[in-house]
């Protein structure tokens, strides 16, 4: 990690006069903070359509350059992974997304590149319903995918059950904050935090000292969304932040699902809804579930591999199946994200064509999410 290029890209988030997509743009187009504090004079040379006020902005970095030595200091102090966009081990299924973070904050031990990334939502009311089915979803996954990382926001409710259930099943588990990492909202849930750190990780866009504001909250559901294959909508009102993500989750053209709830029940007419709607595949069992994203069972794989797979030399292969071997084969090992836009394949579809591939001898997973293509 360079120390230098963090301590930039913190102050590049501070700088103000412009909002966060220019601070995305200047810091994909000129590759790195760093680069952009560098041209912070010149700057309308190296991006043409730079604007003068933007040029203007940019010559004086003194606050956010103080105020991102104070970061250093802390992440330094509390062991915080900064997260930078591009880091190897930055959520690759994120980096690709439009309005991905810079730069992110990391307390944990989980990677977050694993070959299976879900994540569960709803509401902050979660009833009696809600608990049973995510306990007894999250038991059934485990059986069937135990290797597999997942997702919340532990906030009340959905979130928080999630978690815990993740944990009580020995799934490791990332919560994904809407404030720094100096604090915990809420509160009540501190003892989970400290479990999910070692068993997990807490994540944030958020330096420390930021409060948890309405609007982060909605800022943080594209990250669950985006660093995830699939988006579980378990109970939802008719508004909430769950459908949110889900509308997310879509635009990222990433796999939503919803459990359906009885006709006329509060906290189940926004799920009702997004399936009504086509906004959702209605999923009622682990089972549904693996089946829709063509995972199958990890069971499968592994005694494949315990027998030692006979490549066949000719597989049959599926047209979306040959254009992931044309894609390797030209371009060498990809992450996930990578390959499914190179090969124009959702990562929901990708990665059941991924399960069958491995079983047939035609590619191999290998560590961060990349997969190799077998000659």
């Amino acid at each position: 990690m360079n120390d230098q290029e963090v301590y930039y890209t913190i102050a590049l988030t501070r700088m103000t006069g412009f909002n966060f997509q220019t601070a995305l743009q200047l810091y994909r187009q000129l590759g790195g903070g760093k680069a952009v504090y560098e041209h912070r004079n010149d700057i309308k040379e190296v991006v043409p359509d730079c604007t003068d006020r933007l040029a203007e902005n940019l010559k004086d970095w003194s606050l956010p350059l103080a105020r991102a030595a104070e970061e250093m200091e802390f992440i330094t102090k509390h062991r915080i992974q900064p997260l930078m966009l591009g880091d190897e081990l930055y959520p690759q299924r994120l980096c690709e997304c439009p309005d991905a973070p810079i730069i992110m904050y990391y307390l944990g031990s989980a990677p977050l590149n694993q070959r299976r990334v879900i994540n569960l939502i709803g509401t902050r009311h979660c009833t009696t319903y809600g608990q049973d089915l995510i306990r007894h979803f999250i038991g059934d996954l485990q059986r069937l995918c135990p290797d597999m990382l997942i997702v919340s926001g532990l906030a009340y409710g959905v979130d928080i059950n999630a978690h815990r259930q993740a944990l009580e099943n020995g799934y490791e588990t990332v919560g994904v904050l809407a404030h720094g990492l100096d604090d915990l909202y809420p509160a009540a849930h501190r003892d989970t935090a400290k479990q999910m750190v070692t068993h997990g990780g807490l994540l944030t866009e958020y330096m420390s000292q930021t409060r948890a504001d309405k609007i982060n909250f909605v800022k943080r559901n594209r990250i669950v969304a985006g660093m995830s294959d699939a988006t579980i909508l378990v109970e939802s009102a008719g508004k909430g932040g769950g459908l949110i993500t889900t509308r997310i989750a879509m635009d990222y053209n990433r796999s939503v699902f919803a459990f359906p709830g009885p006709v006329g029940a509060p906290y189940s007419e926004g799920c009702n809804n997004l399936i009504r709607d086509n906004g959702a595949q209605l999923i009622t069992s682990a089972e549904d579930f693996v089946s829709f994203m063509g995972w199958q069972s990890d069971q499968q794989l592994k005694q494949a591999h315990d027998k030692g797979i006979e490549r066949d030399l000719f597989p049959n292969l599926s047209p979306e199946e040959q254009a992931v071997v044309d894609v390797l084969n030209a371009i060498g090992d990809l992450q996930l994200d990578h390959l499914s836009l190179k090969a124009h394949i959702p990562i929901g579809q990708l990665t059941g064509l991924l399960f069958q591939m491995e079983m047939k001898g035609v590619v191999r997973a290998m560590a961060g999410g990349t997969y190799h293509l077998l000659k």
